[in-house]
């Protein structure tokens, strides 16, 4: 006689009733950007670093609000803060104080404070204007390179070497001193930076357009840009719809590096003197006045040294940690 059959049914019914009772959750895309976001929100260096830009891009443009609520007139002497004999700022480091955040300048003791943060603007300003035309004239020159190949690949490239091994900070300096005062409506300042604008994004796009072409000569036999051309599409259409749109990451990283890049040319320049014209304050230029009186007034050199290291820094970092964010193939 053989034994009976276990009914296994009776036992599986209330998972099932569990199971089913279980609400389902739809399974939810994640986009490129917010997978590069995700990735960004775990860097923290990163984050700082981006923490960091953003309040200076708020400074820089809120200026004369910070300075009327913390500092004095840039340009304003405070002769009355110096020492008559040695026309150093009396007091300890600088002659900071609640009055001077940052201490005086020596010899006509301006706010130091004041012509930091004006400073900012000026840097800021020419370093994301120069970067802006090297983006525009490197992305188009370099995917027209990368896309047309051939001798129009060849006379980009070789323009590129050229501009490569040209010296910048000499034919700025020979532009700058023969440039006139006053040129469409533009007077001193004005003339100064739309002059390191064009010079310096001029300069810069070999770099992004390098990487531009030789990102686009990667691209432009994928499937995507063979299927635009099976259906009928021409060049323009596939290279403004179909590659450009897919070299916005490698841009817009290129371009967070590039700009602490102009910053340091931007000081450079105007250290030696081929930058904005004075009483305009320029971190570079507070630098130049430094040199000769560093001894007894460190902080006249310290200040300005501090910040654009500090602004640098925080460009790169904010730079490096978007890089990764962006790569695809990044964990």
């Amino acid at each position: 006689m053989t034994a009976p059959l276990h009914d296994t049914s009776a036992e599986q019914a209330p998972a099932a009733v569990a199971v089913a009772d279980v609400p389902a959750q739809a399974i939810e895309g994640r986009s490129p950007g917010r997978i590069a976001w995700m990735r960004l929100k775990r860097d923290k260096i990163a984050l700082t670093g981006g923490i960091v830009v953003i309040f200076l891009i708020l400074v820089a443009v809120f200026a004369p609000q910070i300075v009327s609520l913390l500092g004095h007139p840039p340009n304003e002497f405070h002769e009355d803060l110096l020492d008559p004999e040695l026309g150093t700022p009396v007091g300890s480091f600088g002659g900071m104080s609640s009055d001077f955040l940052l201490g005086v300048e020596p010899t006509n003791g301006r706010d130091i404070f004041s012509r930091i943060v004006y400073g900012a603007r000026i840097s800021l300003t020419v370093a994301f204007l120069a970067a802006f035309v090297s983006v525009i004239i490197g992305s188009l020159l370099g995917a027209l390179a990368g896309f047309l190949g051939g001798w129009v690949d060849a006379l980009i490239s070789r323009l590129m070497d050229l501009l490569l091994a040209f010296p910048q900070l000499l034919f700025t300096i020979a532009l700058v001193s023969v440039v006139p005062n006053s040129v469409w409506g533009f007077e001193g300042t004005g003339v100064r930076m739309g002059v390191l604008v064009i010079v310096i994004g001029f300069f810069g796009w070999p770099y992004i357009g390098r990487i531009v072409r030789g990102q686009t000569i990667s691209m432009r036999e994928r499937e995507y840009v063979e299927a635009a051309r099976s259906l009928g599409a021409g060049r323009g259409y596939i290279l403004i719809k179909e590659l450009l749109p897919n070299l916005v990451a490698p841009i817009l990283v290129y371009a967070t590096l590039i700009i602490p890049t102009n910053i340091l040319t931007e000081a450079a320049l105007s250290f030696l003197g081929a930058g904005v014209k004075p009483p305009t304050a320029s971190w570079g230029k507070m630098l130049s006045d430094a040199v000769p009186i560093y001894q007894d007034a460190p902080m006249f050199m310290v200040v300005p040294g501090l910040a654009i290291f500090i602004t640098v820094l925080a460009f790169n970092l904010f730079g490096d940690g978007l890089r990764d964010a962006l790569d695809p193939k990044g964990s």
